[in-house]
């Protein structure tokens, strides 16, 4: 059941129109509806220059060479994804995003980003990807030709209350971007999803007469000592054992063995640095 009445009241009409799907009698006026709303959807609705646009994409499913599912996964895998998402974000925030893009909705709890953190580390970004496009939630909400679109406004089998709340903190209005909002490249949904609670909604900015303002991170003071300090972000520290790191210079000297302690919010950071420098993680020890 989609929101109705508080829908304009919560920001989110835009999103109570019919799911886009790739009709087998589409005209090219509805494959590049089709485009545009992949693209909108799957980028969070950041802005797309012309020539960022994957034109040999676009081609296959024009021609019904690719599905819209294939598609995704494309653009899901492309420098471009990455450059918006996956380099410049902790690991957390781009989990928080791959469910928002993929599947529509927010994590429900810790174990669904601990799962995505594993899966990168032991077996890459590619299979990592895959597993949200390849699972059967896609497919059964989705299937081969209907654009992923925002579930967590929905009441349907299978979804938990508590995305609906999660949402919200993940998406703050229909003319804003998963890159312009205030609150940066940081996780939204961190700190709950430690405590398994439920946050209250606040519909985005300029949708109601109430207050609806998420503060930026920067330039906080700290909370308190060491575990809620600012430096050190939720306070749930990780060590971390690298093996087969190199030294800067020339020769390169490899076989330098490390440890690290790093905040959760750092270690997708971390561990690219490590990749960068051809490192290997040995072990994640949650302190």
């Amino acid at each position: 059941m989609a929101i109705t009445t508080a829908a304009s009241r919560l920001g989110v009409s835009a999103f109570n129109a019919a799911p886009i799907e790739l009709r087998s009698n589409a005209s090219q006026a509805d494959i590049a509806q089709v485009i545009s709303a992949i693209y909108r959807q799957v980028l969070g609705n950041d802005y797309l220059l012309q020539a960022d646009r994957l034109i040999g994409l676009e081609s296959l499913l024009a021609n019904r060479s690719i599905t819209v599912q294939e598609f995704v996964r494309g653009l899901a895998k492309s420098d471009l994804y990455k450059s918006k998402f996956f380099s410049n974000s902790f690991h957390t925030r781009f989990t928080e995003l791959n469910y928002k893009h993929f599947l529509g909705r927010a994590p429900y709890d810790e174990s669904e980003v601990s799962y995505h953190l594993d899966l990168y580390q032991n077996k890459g970004y590619d299979a990592d990807i895959d597993s949200y496009i390849d699972s059967t939630e896609y497919q059964d909400s989705f299937g081969d030709n209907i654009v992923p679109y925002y579930r967590g406004f929905s009441t349907q089998l299978g979804q938990k209350v508590v995305g609906f709340p999660r949402i919200f903190q993940l998406y703050r209005g229909f003319a804003t971007s998963d890159r312009s909002q205030i609150a940066g490249d940081s996780s939204r949904l961190i700190e709950e999803l430690a405590r398994n609670s439920a946050s209250t909604v606040i519909a985005p900015s300029g949708s109601n007469d109430g207050f609806a303002y998420l503060a930026s991170l920067k330039g906080e003071t700290s909370k308190s000592s060491f575990g809620g300090s600012q430096a050190f972000g939720s306070g749930r520290l990780f060590r971390i054992e690298v093996a087969g790191i190199s030294k800067p210079g020339y020769p390169n000297v490899r076989r330098v063995n490390k440890a690290a302690i790093v905040p959760y919010e750092g270690l997708s950071d971390y561990i690219q640095q490590v990749q960068r420098r051809n490192g290997k993680i040995a072990s994640i020890t949650p302190l």
